[in-house]
């Protein structure tokens, strides 16, 4: 991973390859930001005019580059737009967006406005998430790797609160880095059993404890979702859980996650246009095991439990059948009507074991539904729950966290859509419409009574099938891990 280090020294002097500033609009034309006063001074007090010429206007997402043509030791200066009144998220979008513009520099400087803590995290957390690119499958060295070493040029950098915040924006990109690679792995390489192989390593990295159950394991502790999705594979399905503990903890907070290693839709097949990008079906579960792998290192208050409920959705002579009837863990029946609705299924087992750990809460999280990309687009994820004061909780602390979100109804008429001939519910609905609320409404069925529960339903953030924008690649995103960190924490201070 690309290294990252406070630095006090003058931007005119900085030994580095590149410097990273920021620049807002102004009624006399682009501002550049605090921080670049330094710079300002090598250039004669002409960046503003320079930056003009260039035609920088200091909106958000805006990248300017200019030579440095000698004035400073570093031979190129980028300018990243802020904004107006940037936001944390807005600094952390600039400073990714510039670090990875800057692929194939080798040092960079990066100087946006950082004065206290939370601003120095802000531009460190961006810049590290933009220094990414999957690379295990490259063999020509035509492709840009990511900057080498980042300085973090600071007033604050003497501060030890602002160290303190360096080392928890590598935390946590270390976390999204874990998600987007395990999303970008193809599933040839990335089958049940390497998932929960993955979580092993982690666990074993972080002190998590473990616990994997096989196939086997699966059938005859009444796994009947997570069984019946992964039967028509030839790579057989895993159900791990993964437990943090803290000494001084009052209370508990259960993760679950969604784990599709491929997702061909079953007997119920896809078109092949919708499945080429289902390598990323299992990114829920990624996203808990990434958020329990930065909870393990940061330490918060509370205990927590992850579930990565891991099948491979595949069509064949095993594959279970339009009209089969599973029987989730704990005894209740479903039909399955559609065998592309597969993902409730698995999280149905997941949902009622992890009632068994008796959490205060549960917090599952999918690329459930097409549903959701037709309603929020492909970067807000939907937040539904059982309790209106917990999903407004949850969107604030996707929010703190720098992910977007937004809080959806369950309502209650949706419930009858789901009624079986034959069984106690089935997995669809006789309805076309509110897929996602459909969805939502399912799961709600396998949380046991008095659990307060939320489900993020990240079908679309998970995977960015267009360009790179911000911080966020090309590819598999890491969404929904720094929210399952700020919940965790949000729990530990009993916010939520």
């Amino acid at each position: 991973m690309t290294t990252i280090s406070l630095d006090s020294a003058a931007l005119a002097s900085i030994d580095v390859d590149a410097i990273v500033i920021g620049v807002a609009p102004a009624e006399t034309g682009p501002a550049p930001a605090a921080g670049a006063e330094d710079l300002d001074r090598a250039l004669d007090g002409r960046l503003t005019e320079a930056l003009g010429a260039l035609g920088a206007t200091g909106k958000a997402g805006e990248i300017t580059k200019l030579p440095a043509l000698g004035a400073v030791t570093a031979k190129v200066i980028v300018a990243a737009g802020l904004g107006e009144a940037p936001t944390a998220e807005d600094v952390r979008r600039a400073a990714g967006a510039a670090v990875r513009s800057l692929a194939g520099t080798a040092r960079v400087a990066v100087a946006l406005p950082g004065g206290s803590a939370e601003d120095v995290e802000a531009v460190a957390l961006g810049a590290l998430l933009g220094a990414y690119s999957f690379d295990s499958y490259r063999t020509g060295d035509e492709h840009k790797s990511p900057v080498e070493e980042i300085r973090l040029v600071s007033a604050a950098a003497e501060d030890g609160g602002a160290e303190a915040a360096v080392e928890r924006a590598r935390t946590l990109a270390a976390s999204v880095k874990l998600v987007r690679d395990l999303v970008n792995t193809p599933p040839s390489h990335l089958t049940p059993e390497d998932l929960a192989g993955e979580a092993e390593r982690v666990a074993g990295e972080t002190g998590l404890s473990i616990e994997v159950l096989d196939e086997k394991g699966l059938v005859e502790g009444g796994y009947g979702g997570i069984a019946g999705v992964g039967q028509g594979s030839v790579n057989p399905p895993r159900l791990v859980r993964l437990s943090y503990t803290h000494p001084e903890a009052s209370k508990t907070l259960a993760l679950v996650g969604k784990g599709i290693t491929f997702d061909s839709g079953g007997l119920s097949l896809k078109p092949a246009e919708a499945m080429d990008w289902m390598k990323s079906d299992m990114g829920g579960a990624a996203a808990v095991l990434g958020a329990l792998s930065a909870i393990a290192a940061l330490g918060p208050a509370v205990n927590v439990v992850g579930y990565l409920a891991i099948a491979e959705n595949m069509p064949s002579g095993t594959a279970q059948r339009p009209s089969d009837v599973l029987r989730i863990y704990g005894g209740k029946t479903v039909e399955v009507l559609n065998t592309d609705a597969e993902g409730r299924l698995v999280l149905a087992d997941a949902l009622v074991r992890a009632g068994e750990d008796s959490p205060d809460l549960i917090v599952d999280v999918a690329t459930l539904t097409g549903a959701q990309l037709v309603a929020l687009g492909t970067r807000t994820t939907g937040v539904m729950a059982n309790d209106d004061d917990v999903r407004e909780k949850v969107v604030a602390a996707a929010e703190r966290a720098g992910e977007p979100s937004w809080g959806m109804p369950l309502p209650a008429e949706l419930r009858k859509g789901l009624d079986s001939a034959v069984a106690d519910i089935a997995n669809i609905s006789g309805e076309r419409w509110g897929g996602m609320l459909v969805a939502g409404t399912f799961l709600k069925e396998f949380v046991p009574d008095g659990v307060k529960w939320a489900h993020l339903d990240i079908a679309g953030p998970s995977f960015n099938k267009g360009e790179p924008y911000g911080y966020t690649p090309k590819g598999g995103t890491g969404a929904a891990a720094r929210t399952l960190v700020q919940i965790a924490e949000d729990v530990a201070a009993g916010i939520l």
